[in-house]
């Protein structure tokens, strides 16, 4: 956020917040922990506002449920900050102090009337003034985020629209005030943090910045191409054209988590060599020339994990590895040496060390400072600094330090698929309290909460199509199609259906989804596509991708 590639609140203020916003995020079955401290706030008084298309288990516990159509946050942002605008509730000192660009976003928010916003977003126009009137009277007030705003076409453009909010109304760099985009898993911000992004090195230091690349290249003794990488999107277009033919993969299943499976196999297949570091043999594992067995880093390995709120806290090793699996950072060593580059034997400690000397907002974290004060919040300049609660205070500061924050001009842009007479369903997926992604964590866990695949379906509309609750049906898109029972959701609207990535092995749901990507940060659409539902019969059958659907009774 602003050049900080992390969310600028601690767990601690939402507890203590005034007006909470989970905008596209189901916390109560995604983020369970952070929900903890959600529900602290909303018993201490705080209003929870849940903006997503389905009633989720999180929006039961909100103030208010605005039940938007898929795809359209920035129409429903844009009409929020008007709203502001036109009610005098801007806070004209902290933009006229800490933003620029305030005009330019004015004169493009100005369409979005309310009445223009409820016959886009589906969310009365009343309940859209009532939530932009809470959020810019509120002393404290916090939008948090996860994939229901980020897997669009317009991912990056549906976080701007965030960040002009809390522009508009200064809520951003002061104490339960900020913006939070929730990490999926553990450690995902870890990652960021050591520079697994295109475009930045560890600490978000910008690769293209000179006096950083020369400060790299002294310490690791090579020349660094003074260019940006690829992301993930644009790493499948080059395997494409023919320029990218090796891949190495490390704790990633794409053949299953991409979005358009047919076209993602077809180009892992088509490279000259592929190496996968895996726990386990996944179907991408399968597919590759040579398998690295990797430790489970969570319990067989030492180093650092990030969570959401930028709390680097230690990892310890509590298990020797099973059979031929070796340490990740024993790994990355051994393929060094053979390329003639000896790094020795250095510990997660001597790495780590490092990572401080290059990077100054870790600059301050020993181990033994971590293992004193159980975890330290980034930035943490050095050995003295406590780390930083929140982000941004500088924005307030007389006269303000550093720059000034800039508004963002974002339209409004539908998603790639809309329905039609053909596909009259808009399919949206998400994850469940009990998995995680396409499975290969959780899937071998006994849980009594799994209960397998389904397409979740509205009752108006499994009236109208006859099906009752364990159907067979046949799910299509332009892309493909997979066999799955029916599971009525009354937390669905008649058009909208759900189904989640978790148990690829038996229903491909990825075969549906469009790999349409938004341009800025290469993320697919996996919010919005279209599809056709059809009674399938009550007999096991094989989808498009050659998987075999679970066997269900009915139809």
């Amino acid at each position: 956020m602003f050049g900080a590639g992390g969310g600028t609140s601690s767990y601690r203020e939402v507890e203590e917040t005034d007006v909470i916003f989970l905008w596209g995020s189901n916390a109560r079955e995604t983020h369970p922990i952070f929900f903890h401290h959600v529900l602290k706030g909303v018993r201490r008084g705080a209003r929870l506002f849940a903006v997503d298309p389905r009633r989720t288990a999180s929006a039961q516990w909100a103030d208010r449920w605005l039940g938007l159509e898929v795809g359209t946050d920035i129409a429903l942002a844009n009409a929020m900050g008007r709203e502001i605008i036109h009610a005098g509730l801007a806070n004209t000192a902290f933009i006229d102090r800490a933003t620029t660009g305030f005009e330019g976003y004015r004169n493009c928010v100005e369409p979005y009337t309310l009445e223009y916003a409820e016959s886009e977003t589906g969310v009365p126009a009343g309940a859209i003034r009532e939530a932009a009137h809470a959020y810019a009277r509120a002393d404290r007030a916090m939008i948090c985020w996860t994939l229901g705003i980020t897997e669009h076409h317009t991912s990056v453009d549906n976080v701007l629209a965030l960040i002009n909010l809390a522009l508009l109304t200064g809520h951003v760099g002061r104490y339960g005030s900020g913006l939070n985009p929730l990490r999926g898993q553990n450690n995902v911000q870890g990652g960021g943090d050591m520079g697994a992004i295109p475009n930045r090195l560890p600490g978000f230091q910008d690769v293209l910045d000179a006096g950083v690349q020369a400060k790299f290249e002294r310490a690791w003794g090579v020349p660094l191409q003074p260019k940006h990488g690829w992301h993930l999107s644009e790493m499948f277009e080059a395997m494409e054209r023919g320029d990218l033919k090796a891949l190495y993969i490390v704790g990633e299943n794409p053949c299953q988590s991409e979005a358009d499976q047919h076209r993602t196999r077809a180009l892992l297949e088509g490279l000259d060599f592929l190496v996968v570091q895996e726990i386990f043999l996944t179907p991408t594992a399968q597919l590759a020339d040579v398998v690295l067995p990797a430790t489970a880093t969570w319990c067989e390995s030492e180093g650092t994990v990030t969570s959401s709120e930028r709390r680097v806290q230690r990892v310890r090793k509590a298990l020797d590895p099973p059979g031929g699996a070796r340490d990740e950072l024993w790994i990355l060593g051994q393929i060094a040496a053979r390329l003639g580059h000896d790094w020795g034997t250095p510990t997660a400690e001597d790495v780590w060390n490092e990572v401080r000397a290059l990077a100054p907002i870790f600059a301050g974290m020993s181990y033994s400072r971590l293992e004193e004060h159980g975890g330290l919040q980034w930035p943490c300049y050095d050995e003295r600094h406590p780390g930083e609660l929140f982000l941004h205070s500088r924005l307030w500061q007389e006269p303000r330090v550093g720059p000034p924050a800039p508004f963002s001009v974002v339209e409004y842009d539908p998603p790639v698929e809309m329905p039609d007479d053909e596909f009259p369903f808009q399919l949206t997926t998400g994850r469940r309290l009990d998995s995680y992604n396409t499975g290969v964590q959780t899937g071998r866990l006994p849980s009594p909460l799994r209960r397998g695949e389904t397409l979740d379906i509205s009752r108006q509309d499994a009236q109208r199509l006859g099906l009752a609750e364990g159907d067979a049906v046949r799910v299509s898109s332009r892309r493909g199609s997979v066999v799955a029972p029916v599971r009525i959701d009354p937390s669905l609207r008649a058009g909208l259906v759900f189904m989640t990535p978790h148990f690829q092995d038996e229903v491909r749901v990825n075969v549906l989804t469009i790999d349409a990507t938004d341009p800025k940060s290469g993320t697919a659409e996996f919010k919005a596509c279209d599809v056709r539902v059809e009674p399938a019969g009550a007999r096991a059958v094989r989808d498009s991708s050659g998987a075999k659907a679970v066997p269900v009774a009915g139809g």
